[in-house]
């Protein structure tokens, strides 16, 4: 498997994206932005939780291969309790977190892993498949109170932070290696073009031919700065960090 990736911070800050990958897998992180008068009784930022959390990923997955998505998720997140220290709340609601996409291939399947809000957009030749977990969109209300409430709990949404259980809510699967031409993994950032301003997955993979990774983040900022949503109803703010790898798989589905 070939991975290009590509990643930006959005204008004024620290990226909260991060992306590891090798020729087995591409891992792709969106840190949840905090509010800021909220005390997540952490003494680490978001953009350490991201690289630490991808860091043990990469190496659980450099490890063992063979294992399932969700126990190296499982295992990552209780790794990463422990990278903590005993200077953070570990049970606080708002404690900092992460959404967590991963791709692994095989000699003849690719498996799948979501977490939250990024997505996994597979091109089959005929078609794009999209796996998004996309119930942080379904929630009653989006106030500190609601969101903290149903933070990792049924009924509500499930993202990599200090429970590991977590893991067992992703949207995980696998296909078969000869299905698929190649997979963009994603954080919502990226996916603005199509979940914000209402391009097609198959514009995206246009601007993945010509340009790679780096063009569709460079599409992403024009719009951003020049149009307004196109999707109705769509919430969020002006500018967000923004991260894909396109991965290209080297025996696959035929032109």
């Amino acid at each position: 498997m070939d991975v290009s990736f590509a990643t930006e911070a959005c204008p004024g800050r620290d990226n909260q994206d991060y992306v590891v990958a090798s020729d087995r897998f591409a891992v792709v992180l969106d840190g949840v932005t905090p509010l800021p008068y909220l005390d997540n009784g952490c003494v680490h930022d978001v953009p350490w939780l991201a690289r630490t959390l991808g860091m043990v990923l990469a190496d659980l997955l450099s490890r063992r291969g063979d294992e399932s998505l969700t126990g190296i998720a499982e295992e990552a997140i209780a790794v990463l309790r422990t990278r903590h220290g005993g200077s953070c709340d570990l049970d606080n609601p708002d404690s900092p977190s992460a959404t967590v996409a991963m791709l692994r291939v095989h000699a003849d399947a690719v498996d799948h892993f979501v977490l939250c809000d990024s997505s996994i957009v597979f091109d089959m030749g005929s078609g794009y498949r999209v796996v998004t977990d996309d119930r942080t969109a379904r929630l009653p209300a989006y106030d500190a109170g609601t969101v903290a409430r149903l933070r990792n709990a049924p009924g509500g949404f499930w993202v990599a932070s200090t429970n590991p259980v977590a893991a067992q809510h992703a949207l995980t699967g696998s296909t078969p290696l000869s299905d698929v031409r190649r997979a963009a993994v994603l954080t919502d950032g990226a996916a603005r073009l199509v979940e914000r301003f209402g391009q097609s997955w198959q514009d995206v993979f246009s601007i993945l031919d010509r340009a790679g990774p780096r063009g569709v983040l460079d599409a992403v900022r024009t719009a951003e700065l020049t149009k307004q949503p196109a999707v109705p109803g769509h919430r969020g703010k002006q500018f967000d960090d923004a991260a894909l790898a396109l991965c290209e798989f080297r025996a696959s589905v035929s032109d």
